[in-house]
């Protein structure tokens, strides 16, 4: 892929989408395209297979799909396992019968088990249970992930995977009840800064499991240089290596935010599963590291979130 290779990014307008975008536009690539959903609805076969063949693109980035925290997941996994299925069949395969040359597909870490050694190395792939909240979504994952690998073995076709750990930054979904957790939690912060000192903020579970967490931006450039010089079956893991117990995160939002009113856990809530951090050794071997720290980025990302949606 160079800088005047057709690029297609399914999924433009979202946070992984936009930041693949903004990764590329700061390369200098200068034949990007995307399609809005009025135009294109990708969980739909016959649209498209017609985007495909009018576009003709020579790369795409799969990054598109139906996302959320533990309560978008445990109340709508319908809507996640069907969304996605067909999001991810219909560009995969158009984008084989159209002669795309590569295609990165984005998963999730929540596809390996819920109680998985730690690190996760990606030899742990269905080894053990999955987590029940957001299992529906991990399965259509892990099909996906299996779609890419089905026609590389019959067809040739150069598609890869790559499975990030949680994922924040710009153009996140900032929704107290169905978003993922740092998002969630700094809108609910920022939120009790309009109210009075007697102002409680409930948070889900105790606090004690640990979370990896990785900058978008972070994710944009893994995404480019795998596009670049990765062509192997194998899904390969992208995160920080590292992770901060939800409790740990709370306060560092806090203390961003400066909210100064009390909060407390809410233990009847789930947690989830209990650690969640990756083995990134083999993303690590390309050349790629993450480069912005976790205060740094959620300081940037709530900066962004203040000028966007308040």
């Amino acid at each position: 892929m160079d800088n005047n290779s057709k690029v297609f990014i399914a999924g433009s307008q979202g946070m992984v989408g936009s930041a693949i975008k903004r990764n590329l536009e700061a390369k200098n690539y200068n034949d990007i395209f995307w399609v809005r959903r009025k135009n294109c609805d990708l969980r739909n076969r016959l649209e498209v297979d017609a985007y495909f063949k009018q576009a003709q693109p020579e790369y795409v980035f799969l990054a598109a799909a139906k996302v959320g925290g533990i309560l978008g997941n445990k109340n709508h996994p319908a809507e996640f396992i069907y969304d996605n299925l067909m999001i991810q069949s219909n560009v995969i395969d158009a984008a084989y019968r159209n002669g795309v040359k590569k295609l990165v597909f984005l998963g999730s870490s929540c596809i390996y088990p819920k109680f998985p050694n730690i690190p996760i190395t990606e030899d742990q792939l269905m080894t053990g249970q999955l987590e029940s909240s957001n299992s529906a979504y991990a399965i259509a994952k892990i099909a996906g992930m299996r779609m890419c690998q089905a026609y590389r073995e019959q067809y040739g076709f150069n598609a890869i995977s790559l499975m990030p750990t949680n994922l924040y930054g710009p153009n996140d979904s900032f929704d107290v009840n169905n978003g993922h957790v740092l998002p969630s939690l700094i809108a609910k912060f920022h939120d009790g800064l309009s109210h009075s000192e007697h102002w409680t903020i409930k948070l889900w579970g105790d606090g004690s499991p640990k979370r990896e967490f990785l900058h978008v931006d972070d994710l944009a450039e893994a995404c480019y240089r795998c596009m670049q010089d990765y062509d192997d079956a194998e899904h390969i893991n992208v995160g920080t290596g590292e992770d901060v117990t939800i409790k740990e995160l709370a306060e560092t939002i806090v203390d961003v935010v400066g909210y100064k009113n009390s909060y407390e856990w809410d233990t009847d809530k789930p947690n989830g599963t209990p650690r969640k951090v990756l083995n990134v050794d083999k993303i690590k071997s390309l050349g790629w590291e993450p480069k912005i720290g976790l205060r740094e980025g959620i300081e940037s990302t709530y900066k962004w979130y203040v000028e966007n949606n308040v």
